[in-house]
């Protein structure tokens, strides 16, 4: 199988699948329905030769309890990533009420997880059915929390995953870190990242970036978009308590939807990079 190949059955399944739309979800307005949750994919590849992931074991990356590519798939060769851009009728709904998410986002972050899980399935059963071995850690048993890190003065903590989608991506060439600390792609920041690792041999796409933050024009809008003022221009950090207590907060509300994204919504790299 080669890139042309496999990327031409992967899109041909995200724009046909009625699961890229909004199913009838009772508790939100019945025009919801029929809501297209994705627009086409940008595809990645990194080798699992790529030293990056070793340093993702850094404790100022993610750390010790972080899996390499390798220690996932015995034999793995190559990474595929994927990053799936919010269409733009979610977008302009989220932009709407900075103080809540919108409806349509709720729906397509849950929703939307849900079909990036099938389309995860539908890349290992791909690979496997021309002979290599696949396995995506979305949805491995292992994927799970690691060691928690201090985040503010009143001693909160949160834990990293053992894998990390948007570092694969950083390495497979989609983008670079913002100061929101999601990953800024030519298609911009509002979407969702998957991955698959396999011992198919794919080339590895070249990163043209150097730095982590390279598409990142530190304009502060995302700071100044965030309900809890979660992410701090002067400092350059992002403290993961409070945004975390907001997540709960809308769950609390619209169980089991929840949401936020007001970061990734009115900024100059909701759909583009800013810096290239």
């Amino acid at each position: 199988m080669n890139k042309k190949d496999f990327e031409k059955a992967l899109g041909e399944y995200i724009k046909s699948s009625p699961d890229n739309f909004v199913k009838k979800a009772p508790a939100f307005p019945s025009e919801m329905e029929g809501l297209r949750i994705f627009d086409e994919p940008l595809i990645g590849y990194a080798s699992a030769e790529d030293p990056y992931f070793l340093e993702a074991k850094n404790p100022d990356i993610i750390g010790a309890h972080y899996i390499t590519p390798k220690e996932w798939l015995a034999g793995a060769r190559t990474i595929i990533c994927i990053f799936l851009p919010f269409t733009e009728q979610i977008r302009t709904a989220n932009s709407q009420n900075m103080a809540w998410p919108a409806d349509e986002w709720l729906l397509a972050r849950i929703e939307g997880q849900a079909f990036q899980n099938k389309i995860c399935h539908k890349m290992e059963s791909m690979l496997k059915d021309t002979g290599f071995s696949a396995l995506s850690p979305m949805i491995d048993s292992r994927i799970g929390r690691g060691s928690s890190l201090v985040t503010d003065k009143t001693d909160q903590k949160y834990h990293t995953s053992n894998w990390s989608e948007r570092h694969a991506a950083y390495a497979a060439g989609l983008g670079t870190f913002g100061l929101s600390r999601g990953l800024i792609t030519q298609k911009g920041t509002a979407g969702r990242y998957l991955s698959i690792i396999t011992t198919a041999v794919f080339e590895p796409d070249k990163r043209s970036y150097t730095g982590i933050y390279d598409y990142c024009n530190f304009c502060g809008l995302c700071a100044l978009n965030c309900p809890v003022k979660a992410i701090s221009i002067e400092e350059k950090t992002k403290k993961h308590y409070p945004c975390s207590v907001f997540l709960d907060s809308t769950k609390e509300k619209h169980d089991p939807y929840y949401g936020c994204g007001k970061c990734q919504v009115k900024v100059p790299c909701e759909s583009k990079a800013p810096n290239i």
